[in-house]
């Protein structure tokens, strides 16, 4: 891992334990869940919004405004907005994506699941994933929560990320062994 996104991880995790444990004093760990799939969401589909928790062009007190405007209007909770106040006063967005994901590894591992990073080469139905979080919850004995992604370059097949360990069913990656193999030969 490079040396800066050590440091963006580090910082995030220090935040999203400190969230964490703030909200699950509170008995707020729903809404934060909630709050969660709201900022996700943001990041997903507004560039405007990467844009900014990611540019230096804002100064402080603008990144601080705009952030308490886009909570308020998303709905999230005191605590997360003030949280993502905090982190724009101190200049702390940028980690916004990484904290997202540390908080939801401490709900999983607070409710007793597992997240499953499921890249697919199309999108999976409900049903789908489903019978996936069932099949691999016979193997690692922990309910288990889909994390979907999709990219087309797999042409087909799966790539499961269960923390280290990696099933990866693509064609993509198949398709790369049968030309190492291929090369290897000739």
């Amino acid at each position: 891992m490079s040396e800066p996104a050590s440091i963006s991880t580090g910082i995030a995790a220090r935040y999203a334990t400190a969230i964490f444990e703030l909200a699950k004093e509170s008995k707020k760990l729903p809404a934060l869940e909630g709050d969660l799939d709201a900022i996700e969401s943001a990041l997903a589909d507004s560039a405007d919004f990467r844009g900014l928790i990611t540019s230096p062009i804002y100064a402080r007190d603008e990144q601080a405004k705009a952030i308490g405007a886009i909570a308020a209007k998303m709905g999230l909770s005191d605590l997360t907005a003030n949280s993502l106040s905090l982190m724009a006063q101190k200049r702390r967005l940028f980690v916004l994506p990484q904290l997202a994901q540390q908080l939801r590894g401490l709900i999983a591992d607070e409710k007793g699941e597992v997240i499953a990073e499921v890249t697919a080469a199309k999108a999976m139905t409900e049903v789908q994933q489903y019978k996936l979080a069932k099949s691999l919850k016979s193997s690692i004995g922990k309910n288990v929560k889909i994390s979907m992604a999709v990219d087309e370059t797999l042409i087909g097949g799966l790539i499961v990320k269960v923390g280290s360990k990696m099933i990866d069913t693509s064609i993509r990656s198949k398709l790369a062994a049968l030309q190492n193999t291929m090369k290897e030969v000739g």
